[in-house]
């Protein structure tokens, strides 16, 4: 996974995550004064078409990491596992339980739909953002195990 498809996952999964958590919210947290009004705040239509706007993008950029990041951790390395494996179970069910919002109509149906679809989203942000915190944390003892090399070198010479 080189630079620039790391920057794109970064950049829509929190595009996609924060208009997620603006919209719910907008919608289901915030009350209007005005019994008669359809929408909770004059931005919820914007956020609900910015998050599925961004979201196909998001499928995109984790189906181009998949071969180059995804497949190749899986066969080859232990250290990060849970977390991306979390990520990685979260994400599909997030994704159809999307796109069944927008064609599931009954009540029960569409409650159990938006229910799957925040748990696996909260899940997928959450599993995300742990997979990064550890992969940094990784980086940095790296950089400093060669920092240290470099001075027992330094220090030979």
């Amino acid at each position: 996974m080189n630079r620039w498809e790391t920057r794109l996952l970064h950049v829509l999964t929190g595009v996609v995550t924060i208009t997620g958590i603006v919209y719910f919210w907008m919608k289901y947290l915030m009350e209007t004064e005005d019994p008669f009004q359809v929408i909770n705040h004059p931005w919820q239509p914007f956020m609900l078409k910015s998050h599925i706007l961004v979201a196909p993008a998001l499928i995109f950029a984790v189906g181009l990491i998949t071969k180059s990041h995804i497949l190749r951790k899986l066969n080859t390395t232990r250290v990060n596992r849970f977390s991306g494996g979390l990520a990685l179970f979260s994400f599909p069910c997030m994704v159809i339980s999307g796109y069944l919002l927008q064609v599931v109509t009954d009540e029960i149906g569409s409650r159990i739909v938006l229910v799957l679809h925040l748990g696996t989203g909260v899940l997928f942000a959450g599993a995300y953002l742990i997979h990064q915190m550890i992969t940094f944390r990784s980086w940095m003892k790296r950089i400093k195990q060669r920092r240290v090399r470099r001075l027992v070198i330094q220090g030979k010479e």
